[in-house]
């Protein structure tokens, strides 16, 4: 009996120092070696200052960016509570949260629907990417550059977008907070 609770608490030991400390730090520092940028974060500086990540999204929702989905994380893209609602498609709030959404957007852009990613909220409510069809409504920042730039709407509409990649036939989008950091550029060289 004696000798099985020792085998027990030597197991424990050194399990939990293996498993616990020698391979997460192994990890961390393979990840840090390797994928430096991805292992912290994807962090995003501009003028020596931490604005962001390119793989959280942030609220936008001012005249002249690409609008945010909507987000149940916390108050609103909250990292540390990330998580849908977990409302059903059939539940009054939801169903009367994204009427509300189309409402606010209708103006905006009175002749065109309004895509689905612009209303629902994602799953872990920080989604950063923007789709095609977001990016490219009529009224959308991007178009509205084009066309004060003398460019085809549709052709810059289409180039906020990345994909398809090699190995993967759909198409990858952009991130919304480096769209609008483009955009931020774009006011400040006018």
């Amino acid at each position: 009996m004696k000798k099985n609770l020792l085998i027990a608490v030597w197991f424990t030991l050194v399990t939990t120092v293996m498993f616990g400390l020698i391979y997460p730090l192994g990890i961390t520092g393979l990840a840090q070696l390797f994928f430096r940028d991805r292992a912290n974060g994807q962090l995003i500086a501009k003028d020596g200052k931490l604005i962001g990540s390119r793989i959280i999204g942030q609220a936008f929702t001012g005249p002249g960016y690409f609008h945010s989905r909507p987000s149940a994380a916390g108050a609103g893209y909250d990292p540390t509570s990330s998580g849908g609602s977990n409302l059903a498609p059939t539940n009054k709030n939801l169903l009367e949260r994204v009427r509300s959404d189309v409402r606010n957007l209708q103006p905006e852009n009175p002749n065109a629907p309004i895509p689905v990613d612009l209303v629902t909220a994602s799953g872990s409510g920080l989604d950063p990417d923007i789709s095609p069809a977001a990016a490219g409504i009529p009224n959308s920042p991007c178009c509205s550059f084009a066309r004060h730039e003398r460019r085809r709407p549709a052709r810059a509409c289409r180039e906020t977008y990345e994909g398809p990649r090699p190995g993967i036939p759909w198409r990858i989008t952009r991130k919304r907070f480096e769209l609008n950091l483009d955009l931020d550029s774009l006011h400040t060289a006018r």
